[in-house]
């Protein structure tokens, strides 16, 4: 084992929770190793007032932090799962995933129990398209705004009245003690997650084996059946923030049930459907759900937003 290991990680709030919350692991592990955080500043980070779907989306939070992998100035990085491509540089690999958080999404506000309690014209704040589209199915009446900025600023949005409510990841709250903000918590049938929304993941060169031998005890292969379902739904759809995808998985008895999503941005149109099958088959789940949804109009949503023809 190696006497330092640097990590990689974001400057926010939750991604230095993350980051020092596998510091504390691999301590904990191995006494005698030195573990240093590395911030590194993203696109993502830097550029706070515009939609990501509007700037590229998957990649932002991540592009930067995989340049110094590569270069040798970091030894692994911690990412949210839900920010990482499907696509990685060839030399890379997310090499462990560990144990989930809650992946339901929180309603947040300081008015109103529900998003059913809200009033017509009442205004929600989110970024995300597709927690957008999921609204929009539900309360087309209501004014959902963009959203942008950390944890801290989110909530601080909220607490200035500039939204009435806003959506927020019940990872992110529970992990920095602010699980108490949450009015509630969606179910995922009311709304369904983010692909790996709550997973994290340790990203490292290929070459290093014997580090990723060493940090093995974190994998926990529930989680990484489930978000293997999920990307692999992702990655055939070619999706991005550009467009509403969800989808979850989840492990039970012996048994994977994955559920999968397209929607159209203004939530008119939603295909939505379950598959089940052997954890062993998880991406093979994920690719067969992606194939049937745009058989059945998902193709002609993604044209849409893409602008241009999806095979």
């Amino acid at each position: 084992m190696q006497t330092t290991i640097k990590i990689g990680t974001r400057g926010s709030m939750l991604a230095l929770w993350q980051s020092n919350w596998i510091k504390g692991m691999i301590e904990e592990r191995y006494p005698s190793v030195t573990v240093e955080l590395v911030r590194i500043v993203t696109k993502g980070d830097k550029i706070l007032d515009v939609p990501l779907a509007k700037v590229g989306g998957k990649g932002l939070f991540v592009k930067e932090i995989e340049e110094a992998l590569l270069r040798g100035e970091v030894d692994i990085a911690v990412h949210s799962m839900k920010d990482v491509p499907t696509v990685l540089p060839e030399e890379l690999h997310i090499g462990i995933i560990t144990r989930r958080e809650d992946p339901r999404d929180a309603f947040l506000s300081t008015r109103y129990d529900s998003l059913a309690a809200m009033p017509a014209g009442a205004k929600v704040g989110t970024s995300s398209l597709r927690r957008k589209a999921q609204i929009a199915t539900q309360r087309p009446d209501l004014e959902i705004e963009d959203l942008r900025g950390n944890l801290d600023t989110r909530l601080r949005k909220l607490d200035d009245g500039l939204y009435d409510a806003v959506i927020l990841a019940a990872a992110g709250l529970k992990r920095l003690g602010l699980a108490h903000r949450a009015t509630r918590f969606f179910s995922a049938e009311e709304m369904l997650p983010a692909i790996a929304q709550g997973a994290v993941g340790i990203e490292l060169r290929r070459a290093d084996d014997a580090l990723l031998e060493a940090l093995s005890f974190m994998h926990h292969e529930e989680t990484a059946v489930a978000v293997t379902a999920e990307r692999a739904f992702l990655a055939r759809l070619e999706g991005g923030c550009q467009v509403p995808i969800a989808g979850h998985g989840v492990l039970a008895q012996g048994r994977l049930a994955f559920t999968g999503l397209i929607a159209s941005v203004d939530g008119t149109t939603m295909l939505r459907d379950t598959v089940t099958g052997p954890p062993e088959e998880a991406a093979d789940m994920g690719r067969r759900l992606a194939e049937d949804l745009l058989s059945r109009g998902g193709a002609e949503i993604l044209a849409e937003v893409y602008g241009g023809a999806v095979s």
